[in-house]
């Protein structure tokens, strides 16, 4: 019998998982698992209702990234009402547009500063009652208190566009249903209630050299840790292949920087891809088919998006950027603790472009809603903060929702986050006949630089605490360790 290890859930993630780790009687790493132990029904649970009910159902999966489902269930139900994204009016694609950077924006805010950096700050060793937000306030405080300014802000612009900051609504099929008025959009361009968007760009910029200096003094384990070589996906803008967070083509390379999957539209994405299923987890394992599954899979996210793309539009995240491309040698950057530093290039253009569209009077107009030919089936695909996102609807005559396909980013980063795992448990842990705090952190924190939300995922209600077994290989319990919820 071999013994196992159990850490069950992982902590300082959206939602709850289990990672199993077995091991011979030397002690070594045979295999290793990432199990997904809640259950996604969403799919099931929009079948029947009217089309246009998805993009405030859907949402409902998670609290964390709303408005990411939001926009990608309502770019599908834009085409069931006969509309590509380019039709719909100027100021509706900029008020979207405008949701989407703030949502992008206080994600990946609340990532970094209150789920990443207490890793990134207090190291593998410090004590659990430190490694967390709070102990990030206590040691950090200006740090902590423009992290908490941040998510404030993408907030403030969710509720200005949606109506409040969570669950908020703010498209109907083929627009949006509410304009902006001057004084909502100077609110939050003039500073004098909260920081000012310049605010915002400049701390961007400064968390951004923070994390150049730190990978500059940490490349011994930055550079090294949790690294494997792996496919990428993303949107890239169909015109020059810049980033593209809102609409744009399909693109995928693999580990050397040559495309697997050649800017395909949104709407084909159906005949390239294939999702695999395990029995030891709920959550599925999305692979281009052409490839097959071994060589098939792809890593999304921030660290995929800069590697497929050619560019940025907005100049100070360019700048950064080739900053990153350098200490890469210009290489595609297969390291998974690279992802903190191109979420934060992201941070910032993200408030370059909340920026440009704030001081843009297209933004201002009553041309919000336009209708076309009606269709009975949409495909919505937008850049989430994890990752690529995947809404696919089917109608029959009567409006109603016959068939429901969502791939979201963390289903994308499924296999990556294993290999994650496995990478650990083959370095760290192989040899070992106890498992110390330091250790499991190191699990923790390889899957957490995929920022996973397995609430979007999969579904489901509940705290567990965090309990790691460990068993011989006659399953006697030899060590066993807790961590409160």
């Amino acid at each position: 019998m071999q013994n196992k290890i159990v850490i069950d859930p992982v902590t300082r993630v959206e939602g709850h998982g289990k990672v199993t780790i077995h091991l011979d009687e030397q002690n070594k790493v045979t295999d290793s698992f990432f199990h997904i132990v809640e259950f996604r029904g969403f799919e099931k649970f929009v079948q029947g209702h009217p089309y246009w009910e998805a993009p405030v159902m859907v949402q409902r999966l998670c609290g964390i990234c709303p408005v990411s489902h939001h926009l990608a269930a309502a770019k599908a139900i834009d085409r069931i009402v006969g509309l590509e994204p380019h039709e719909l009016s100027i100021t509706a694609q900029k008020i979207r547009k405008l949701l989407h950077y703030g949502q992008i924006f206080q994600s990946h805010a609340l990532h970094f500063f209150y789920l990443a950096s207490p890793d990134l700050l207090f190291g593998f060793k410090s004590s659990p009652e430190m490694r967390n937000v709070v102990g990030v306030a206590m040691e950090y405080p200006e740090l902590a208190k423009k992290g908490i300014l941040m998510r404030k802000f993408g907030q403030e612009i969710i509720k200005m566009v949606a109506g409040k900051k969570i669950h908020g609504i703010s498209t109907t099929p083929g627009g949006v249903h509410k304009k902006i008025t001057v004084r909502e959009r100077d609110y939050f361009l003039n500073g004098k209630d909260i920081p000012s968007i310049d605010t915002m760009i400049s701390w961007s910029q400064e968390i951004i050299d923070f994390m150049k200096s730190y990978h500059g003094q940490n490349a011994h384990w930055l550079n090294e840790f949790a690294t494997y070589p792996s496919g990428h996906l993303g949107l890239v803008n169909a015109k020059n292949g810049y980033l593209e967070l809102y609409d744009g083509r399909l693109r995928a390379i693999d580990s050397m920087g040559h495309k697997t999957l050649d800017d395909i539209e949104d709407e084909e994405y159906q005949h390239y891809f294939y999702e695999g299923v395990e029995k030891w987890s709920y959550l599925k394992f999305p692979y281009l088919k052409h490839l097959g599954r071994s060589e098939g899979w792809n890593r999304v996210g921030p660290l995929a998006r800069l590697n497929v793309c050619e560019g940025i539009s907005t100049p100070l995240a360019a700048y950064e950027r080739l900053q990153f491309l350098d200490a890469n040698q210009g290489k595609t950057c297969n390291r998974t603790m690279f992802s903190h530093w191109a979420r934060l290039i992201e941070l910032l253009h993200c408030a370059e472009m909340m920026k440009d569209l704030l001081e843009d009077d297209d933004l201002l107009s009553n041309d919000l809603v336009r209708r076309g030919e009606r269709r009975n089936e949409g495909v919505g695909i937008i850049e989430a903060p994890r990752g690529t996102l995947i809404h696919h609807y089917q109608v029959d005559e009567k409006d109603r929702i016959t068939r429901c396909n969502l791939i979201v980013s963390t289903t994308h980063n499924n296999e990556a986050m294993n290999r994650a795992v496995k990478w650990v448990a083959e370095n760290e842990i192989s040899g070992k006949a106890k498992i110390g705090e330091s250790l499991l952190n190191k699990v923790e924190v390889a899957i957490r630089a995929y920022d996973p939300c397995l609430s979007c995922a999969t579904h489901a209600l509940g705290k567990m605490p965090l309990e790691v077994s460990l068993l011989d290989h006659n399953g006697n319990t030899i060590d066993v360790k807790r961590k409160s919820e």
